[in-house]
């Protein structure tokens, strides 16, 4: 399939509600709609994750990531602007759905977001993801391709079988061309310029 191809059907599938296993500008992901509850709980149930953890997104541009929280750090503008390495924010106030709801496009699943109700969220810097992203036109869940506890893979011949069955689409790894084949910083920040290192 051209990648244009692939494009199409990852997009069905999350339209649909449903799951995918792709690559990130990090490590390959499982992902799914991220205001879509009964689809961030099939992650949950792939992954073997207590839904307690929060889940990173993916978000195509700041416009994207200011229509899911209340308010965008202008700290947080800074750092997307200047950035040239995988980097996910954690912002403060997420608009997420009432629980129990079936969702919406414009709220986050409440799974998704921390018990402080922050949310992570990364601009990909590798295109396909960026454009698949935009094209969903809402987050995408971006959570390692591991069982919970397990390595995450570095790539994609080392993602277990049970995973690739698991999911509704799998991207096939000829679309991995911007892998690093590590996590990303997170840096969390506050709106009054805060900023917090979690992870280098």
């Amino acid at each position: 399939m051209k990648p244009e191809e692939i494009l199409h059907e990852a997009l069905q599938a999350l339209r649909s509600g449903g799951t995918i296993l792709y690559p990130t500008d990090t490590l390959w992901g499982l992902g799914c709609d991220a205001t879509n509850p009964a689809a961030v709980a099939r992650i949950f149930e792939i992954k073997q994750r207590s839904d307690a953890k929060s889940l990173v997104l993916l978000a195509s541009d700041l416009d994207m990531v200011a229509r899911y929280v209340k308010e965008v750090p202008p700290m947080a503008v800074d750092l997307v602007e200047v950035n040239d390495a995988p980097m996910t924010i954690i912002y403060p106030g997420a608009i997420v759905a009432e629980e129990g709801s079936a969702g919406d496009r414009w709220h986050l699943s409440p799974a998704v977001v921390a018990a402080d109700g922050s949310v992570g969220i990364r601009i990909p810097l590798m295109e396909w993801c960026r454009q698949l992203v935009f094209k969903l036109g809402r987050p995408l869940v971006s959570t390692s391709a591991n069982i919970s506890g397990e390595p995450a893979p570095l790539r994609f011949s080392q993602i277990p079988q049970a995973l690739k069955d698991a999911v509704d689409f799998v991207v096939p790894p000829s679309v991995d061309t911007a892998s690093t084949g590590r996590a990303s910083q997170i840096l969390k920040v506050g709106l009054r310029g805060e900023i917090e290192i979690l992870r280098r």
